[in-house]
């Protein structure tokens, strides 16, 4: 099984990430706008459009307000198996350490997501130092 791991740092407080990381519903308007173009709840189950116009539906697994930790799972399209969690550690005196993992079947899907969680991570640093930015 293919493991993916992204991390970033994020010049923001872990609670603002995990803030906007939380809201299931809103991926398109506070962590990601423009990586995913559109998002919506059809039950438990997100369904999202990316920037590339690949739609998904993504199943909600956990969501850790402790440990500032949510989990899904892509339940259609390409994959045999899609397991995903993303992760907001305190990194400095105000920064955070965000940390996505996807473990994911068939293996050959790894060239073409690694590079998207790249930029879905690069994207959501910009976002959200950006929403701080505004703030101060």
């Amino acid at each position: 099984m293919a493991s993916i791991r992204t991390e970033i740092t994020i010049d923001a407080s872990p609670e603002a990430v995990w803030d906007a990381l939380r809201d299931w519903a809103a991926v398109d308007e506070r962590l990601v706008p423009g990586f995913v173009t559109a998002a919506h709840l059809d039950g438990e189950d997100r369904i999202v459009t990316f920037f590339n116009g690949t739609v998904a539906r993504e199943r909600l697994v956990d969501l850790d307000d402790e440990a500032h930790r949510l989990v899904w799972s892509v339940v259609d399209g390409p994959f045999t198996h899609h397991n995903a969690s993303a992760q907001a550690f305190a990194e400095g005196e105000r920064g955070t350490r965000f940390v996505w993992i996807a473990d994911l079947l068939p293996n050959e899907l790894v060239t073409r997501i690694a590079p998207l969680m790249d930029q879905g991570a690069r994207a959501i640093k910009e976002t959200l130092e950006s929403a701080r930015a505004s703030v101060a």
